[in-house]
Parts: C-alpha cells; sequence; structure tokens
C-alpha cells in the first residue's frame, strides 16, 4: 500500500501538468511511450495464450500513428478533429492488412493470424484510446475535459476499491475479478457523478483559477454559456464511469486467462502501465466522442 501511494504521489502530479500545459506535440511523444511500454506488456501477455507475437511492427506502427498525432499539434480545433477521424478510420482499416503481410514472412504460418489479430488489438485497444486523448486534448476546453476525465476515472476507482473492501459483500464477476463488488461498484458510480457534478457546477472557476495560475490557456477551460447542461454531463459522468469499471474487468479477463496478476512491474505497487490505464482505455473513447461531437456541431 505504502508503494503504491508513494509511486500516485509523484505520478499525479507529472499527469496533471502534462494534461493542463505541456504543448501537444509533447503530450503526443508522451502518450506514445506510455502506448509503447502497454503494447509490450499487452504482447507479452500473449504468449501465455500460446501466441508468438510481432512485436517491432507494431511497435513502428503505433510509432507512425502518434509521430503524426504530432505534426497536427498545431491545428484548429476543427480542423484536427476532422484529420484524426480520417486518421482513425485508415488506421483501423489498414492495421490487418499491415500485419496480416507481415504475418507471411514467419516461418510458423499456423501462428501468423493470431500473431497478426495480436497485433491488430493490441493497436486498437492500447494505442488508438491514447491517441484520443492527445487529439482531445486540442478540442475546444480539451484541459479542462481531460481533468474531468481523469478525475472522474480516479475518483470511482478510489471508492470503489475502498468501500468495496470495507462494506462488499456481493461479488461482481467472482471468476475475472474475486475483489470487485456491486457495493463498489456502486460508490464507484456515486464517486464519479460528484466530481463530474462539482467540475462541471465549478467549472468557470475552475479555468478561471487555472487560468490565473498559468496552468491553461483561455481556450482549454470553460467559462460562462460555454458549460453544457447538467443533466447531459450527469448522463456522460455515469457512462464514463461504467465504462472505466468494464475496462478494468475487461483488462482483469486477459491477466485471468493468462495466468498472472499484473500486467507488468513498472510501476511500484500499481504492477504494469496497462494495471494503470485500464480503466481509461475504455473511457477515453467515450469522452472523446462527445467531445468531437461538440466541437462538429
Amino acid at each position: 500500500m505504502l508503494k503504491r501511494i508513494a509511486t500516485a504521489v509523484v505520478l499525479i502530479p507529472i499527469v496533471l501538468a502534462l494534461i493542463l500545459c505541456a504543448p501537444v506535440e509533447v503530450l503526443a511523444v508522451v502518450a506514445a511511450v506510455v502506448a509503447l511500454i502497454t503494447i509490450r506488456e499487452f504482447l507479452g501477455l500473449t504468449r501465455h495464450y500460446g501466441v508468438e507475437p510481432m512485436p517491432l511492427p507494431t511497435y513502428i506502427f503505433t510509432m507512425l500513428f502518434f509521430v503524426t498525432l504530432a505534426i497536427s499539434g498545431g491545428e484548429t480545433a476543427l480542423l484536427s478533429t476532422g484529420r484524426f477521424l480520417v486518421m482513425l478510420g485508415f488506421a483501423s482499416a489498414l492495421a490487418p492488412f499491415i500485419f496480416l503481410a507481415r504475418a507471411m514472412r514467419g516461418q510458423d504460418l499456423q501462428g501468423g493470424y493470431p500473431a497478426a489479430a495480436a497485433s491488430v488489438f493490441a493497436f486498437t485497444y492500447i494505442a488508438l484510446p491514447l491517441g484520443m486523448l492527445v487529439q482531445l486534448r486540442q478540442m475546444w476546453a480539451g484541459a479542462f475535459y481531460l481533468l474531468y476525465l481523469l478525475l472522474v476515472v480516479w475518483a470511482g476507482d478510489i471508492f470503489a476499491y475502498f468501500v468495496g473492501k470495507a462494506i462488499g459483500r456481493h461479488m461482481m464477476s467472482p471468476r475475472v475479478s474475486p475483489k470487485k463488488t456491486w457495493e463498489g461498484a456502486v460508490a464507484s458510480v456515486v464517486a464519479s457523478v460528484i466530481v463530474g457534478w462539482l467540475m462541471f457546477g465549478h467549472a468557470e472557476q475552475i479555468s478561471t483559477t487555472l487560468l490565473s495560475w498559468g496552468l491553461i490557456q483561455r481556450p482549454d477551460g470553460l467559462y460562462g454559456l460555454e458549460v453544457p447542461a447538467m443533466g447531459p454531463v450527469m448522463v456522460l459522468t455515469i457512462v464514463l464511469n461504467i465504462a472505466a469499471q468494464l475496462g478494468d474487468l475487461v483488462e482483469s479477463l486477459v491477466k485471468r486467462g493468462a495466468g498472472v496478476k499484473d500486467s507488468g512491474s513498472i510501476l511500484p505497487g500499481h504492477g504494469g502501465m496497462l494495471d494503470r490505464i485500464d480503466a481509461l482505455l475504455f473511457a477515453a473513447p467515450v469522452l472523446w466522442y462527445y467531445a468531437a461531437w461538440r466541437v462538429m456541431q
């Protein structure tokens, strides 16, 4: 527990500084590094399923994706969102052909398809959601929305753990994650809703404070009539929380099937990078699509 707290104390300020005031190009580089580490852990898990993955082609394809994101870092919100949509569709359609073509060069033809499938899944499961976080930062009020996302996910995770540990009795999915309970899940939703309500209920004050501290630029915050109605925001917050909890469960499914406790050991007390960002990987696309819809209006 002490290692877990110490790691969080070190990482949280760094993450907040990155999402609030780092240039998009820097955020893209950091996201690329996180994606590569996480993909490495995921491909390592696939070996427990009898799959011999193709790490290098997966790393190269992922790097090209984030390089393209970094290059478009200075564009306007509408232009960057439109281009990202095109890039998203193109990369998703291209990935199966790239990795299957690479698999034809392997000696083990029987293992070619599983290896290509693992690479495609690693890219869509890990790289695309992290890319969405980078592009979200370019959108109108992007820094505020990223801060909102992280606080919603973190609050939900913390309350699920402590409430579930204290009063949890009804197992949510004992075969996949024996420690997760419905009591913890409900507490997670309630905590996220409270955070969402506070964030958007005081959006102008929060944005003004961050602006006065030099942590964000004016387009990165929410002010006055820019703040969306509270009803849709509460629905969004609940959906984000559910997506985050599902993301956590899905990663537990992958690890349990592989017969391992953690995806890695890079973060003391937390396990691997995938263990730390699993919830974000499902929640990020939800918030990105909401923000993209608002940009396109």
